[in-house]
């Protein structure tokens, strides 16, 4: 449009158009593209200024999502290292719980995986003050009086969820 326009003008500078319509033509042409070239460089100025725009907004959101990263990769380093500490203690449990079921008698052994695998991966629980740990349920007067005579070697069991009862000082015998 520049060019187009700066040719009219060099028309009608040079006298070459002496027509007074055909000049009145050229001057509201060269007006119309001063006009149409002002309102493009508005469309270019306010392009230029949403693309600024957009680009703050893409690096604020690069931020941002470096930022995420880093706490998922720290989180995720975090969880590895949970990860690696909880084999290591499964290792461990595994190697004491050999050693130990090495020491208990075959059936109550047998008695204690049967339960543990019916209940949850919890087959004995502690008798804490008269409640068994494993049901949260406080044992009957009778079912108290049963354990407390019974021989410290004897099996007792819980009456509600049937676990092994491991009594202790502080089972309120």
């Amino acid at each position: 449009m520049r060019q187009r326009a700066a040719r009219d003008q060099q028309r009608l500078d040079s006298g070459a158009v002496t027509s007074p319509k055909d000049l009145e033509n050229l001057q509201r042409e060269i007006a119309s593209l001063a006009k149409r070239q002002g309102d493009l460089e508005d469309i270019v100025l306010e392009v230029m200024e949403r693309r600024e725009s957009a680009q703050e907004r893409v690096a604020e959101l690069t931020e941002r999502v470096g930022a995420v990263q880093g706490k998922i990769d720290d989180a995720t380093a975090r969880r590895e290292a949970a990860f690696e500490g909880i084999d290591g203690e499964v290792a461990t449990v595994t190697k004491e719980r050999e050693v130990i079921s090495g020491t208990i008698p075959a059936d109550l052994l047998k008695l204690y995986d049967k339960l543990r695998e019916q209940q949850g991966g919890i087959g004995a629980a502690k008798l804490y003050q008269r409640t068994c740990q494993g049901c949260r349920q406080e044992l009957a007067i009778t079912d108290i009086n049963e354990i407390r005579s019974a021989a410290p070697d004897t099996v007792v069991r819980c009456e509600n969820c049937r676990r092994i009862l491991v009594r202790t000082a502080e089972s309120g015998l």
